[in-house]
C-alpha cells in the first residue's frame, strides 16, 4: 500500500525543511539528521557521503539560517518539534531514523518521543554530543552574553577560528547561536511519554560539556534501560573526524530495517485553511 499523496503545502513544508545532498528514492532506510545549535543542513553533508547506498541522510534546516535566513528562528524546543514532526511524518515513507547532535540530539529525542505515538515510530534513535535530559539541568544563561558565546564556540572548536576575526561573518551566524542558546537554556524536559524507540548515544572521550557519564545517563530515559553508547577520541565536535565511524555505528543499528518492507502512512489530516 502506497502512502497518501503530499498536498502541496506539504511539499513547501518538505521543500523548505529537508535537504537531500545524495537523494536516492531506492534507499532502504532515511537517516533524518538535526544540526546542532547555530548550525545547519550543511553539518551533514559529510555523513551523506559516507553513509553505504541504502541509508539516505536528510538533513533537517532550522528557519533562520542559510537559504531561510529570511524566515524568523522558531525560539523554543517545543516549537521547533510542534513544526518539524508533520514534515518528518509526510516524508516517512519507509523504515527511517533519526540523528541528532547536541542541541539537535535533544529535538531528535522530542521528536522521536512524538512521533513513537503517531503509528509511525523511527527503528531507532541516534543522540550525539549530548548529556542526558534525566540529569539535573546545566545553567545555560551565561551564554546570553555574546562575547562568552563566542568564546564558548571557540573552546568547543565549533567554527573555523577565522570565523572569530572576521566581523562580518560573525554577524552572520550570531543570530543563529544567540537563539538557539536561549531555546537550550528554556528547554525542561517532561517525563513522559517514555521513549520506546531503540536508542544509540555517541560522545566525544574529551567533550567538555558531555562527560562519558553525563553521556551513558541517556540509559534513565530508556524504560528497560538499555542504550547502546560508543565513545569515539575527540572534543564536542568529534563527528568531523570520525565520520566513517559513526555512519559504521549507525548502519549496523539499521541494518535489520533493509529487509522491512515501507510501512504505510496514516492518512494525513485536512491542511488549515
Amino acid at each position: 500500500m502506497n502512502a497518501p499523496a503530499a498536498t502541496p503545502s506539504r511539499q513547501a513544508a518538505a521543500s523548505r525543511w529537508l535537504r537531500r545532498y545524495r537523494p536516492d528514492e531506492s534507499a532502504a532506510v532515511r537517516l533524518f539528521c538535526l544540526p546542532h545549535g547555530g548550525g545547519s543542513a550543511s553539518a551533514y553533508v559529510a555523513l551523506t557521503r559516507a553513509l553505504a547506498p541504502w541509508v539516505e541522510a536528510v538533513a533537517v534546516q532550522y528557519p533562520g539560517r542559510q537559504d531561510r535566513r529570511g524566515e524568523p528562528f522558531l525560539t523554543s524546543v517545543d516549537a521547533t518539534v510542534d513544526a518539524l514532526v508533520p514534515v518528518l511524518r509526510e516524508a516517512a515513507d519507509r523504515p527511517y531514523a533519526l540523528f541528532g547532535h547536541s542541541l539537535g540530539a535533544t529535538l531528535a529525542y522530542e521528536a522521536a518521543r512524538r512521533l513513537s505515538g503517531s503509528g509511525h515510530p523511527p527503528a531507532h534513535l541516534f543522540v550525539s554530543g549530548r548529556r542526558s535530559p534525566s540529569l539535573p539541568r546545566h545553567d545555560l544563561a551565561f551564554l546570553r552574553n555574546d562575547d562568552a558565546l563566542i568564546a564558548e564556540m571557540a573552546k568547543l572548536q565549533g567554527c573555523d577560528p577565522v570565523l572569530f576575526q572576521e566581523e562580518d561573518l560573525l554577524e552572520m551566524v550570531l543570530p543563529a547561536l544567540r537563539n538557539d542558546a536561549r531555546m537550550a537554556d528554556g528547554y525542561r524536559p517532561r517525563p513522559d511519554p517514555a521513549l520506546t524507540v531503540p536508542l544509540t548515544v555517541l560522545t566525544g572521550d574529551a567533550d567538555p560539556h558531555v562527560p562519558v557519564e553525563d553521556a551513558r545517563a541517556w540509559r534513565d530515559v530508556v524504560p528497560d534501560g538499555s542504550a547502546g553508547l560508543h565513545v569515539l577520541p575527540g572534543g564536542h565536535f568529534y563527528l568531523d573526524e570520525h565520520v566513517g565511524r559513526v555512519c559504521r555505528v549507525v548502519e549496523a543499528a539499521v541494518g535489520g530495517c533493509r529487509e522491512r518492507p515501507a510501512q504505510p502512512l496514516p492518512s494525513p489530516e485536512p491542511d488549515a485553511a
